[in-house]
């Protein structure tokens, strides 16, 4: 018969074990698309990771959200600048890259790990808002990372906007057109200049709006102040 000190010692053991396991699956939860946006009002200040690819991320996404590549060396890096010991939260598509993501941050230390249970594409399916603007980093963009944007085989019209500026509220209207009818070479870009002060210092913008066109990552249209969308279109 097993000494009665032994069998208490088990089920202590046992019952810590439960009781770590209960802790770990309710820290680290995959939230349905619902559940993920309330959790995202009830914890404001958290990170909210998009770990898609950059083409993807300037295509929609979540407002607030960070790039941070799952399949980008910088990964590693970008996330060691985060304090594990606070909620972080989690997307890309599907879910895949955004699991194995959660999977290298619990792996790493993070505490608090919310992932978005199928991705963005269960997000939409639930009518839930995207954003196409980029006004995402507490810091703000840097120039290496509006470069970054650049690496796509599309046509790449940049809108530095405010959201004081009177013409700059009457282009959104051209803007979002123009990333609807002509999505399939073309990617609009709008970055908040008040968001972006490190980025609008670094591109010299000093009046608003002002609008870039990129083709093969070279500036080949340059226009200050209001534009109609015919005239926009017209150097794409």
């Amino acid at each position: 018969m097993t000494p009665f000190w032994k069998l208490s010692l088990i089920i202590l053991t046992l019952a810590c074990f439960a009781c770590s396991e209960g802790q770990n699956s309710s820290v680290n939860t995959n939230l349905s698309a619902s559940a993920f946006a309330s959790k995202l009002k009830e914890l404001p200040m958290a990170p909210l990771l998009d770990v898609r690819t950059t083409e993807e991320f300037i295509s929609g996404h979540l407002a607030n959200s960070l790039n941070y590549d799952w399949n980008s060396n910088d990964f590693p890096n970008q996330i060691g600048k985060l304090d594990k010991s606070k909620p972080v939260f989690v997307y890309c598509l599907s879910g895949g890259r955004s699991s194995s993501a959660a999977r290298k941050m619990r792996a790493d230390g993070f505490t608090t790990v919310y992932e978005l249970d199928g991705g963005i594409l269960q997000w939409r399916s639930a009518g839930l808002p995207e954003t196409k603007e980029l006004s995402v980093q507490s810091e703000g963009m840097s120039e290496a990372d509006f470069n970054k944007l650049l690496e796509t085989e599309k046509i790449v019209l940049v809108d530095f906007y405010a959201e004081w500026c009177a013409p700059c509220k009457k282009m959104k209207l051209f803007f979002d057109e123009i990333s609807a009818e002509m999505a399939d070479k073309v990617l609009v870009i709008r970055i908040d200049t008040d968001k972006n002060p490190v980025l609008a210092k670094a591109m010299k913008i000093d009046a608003l709006p002002i609008m870039h066109v990129y083709k093969n990552k070279n500036l080949t249209w340059n226009h200050k102040g209001f534009a109609d969308k015919t005239l926009i279109v017209s150097h794409l």
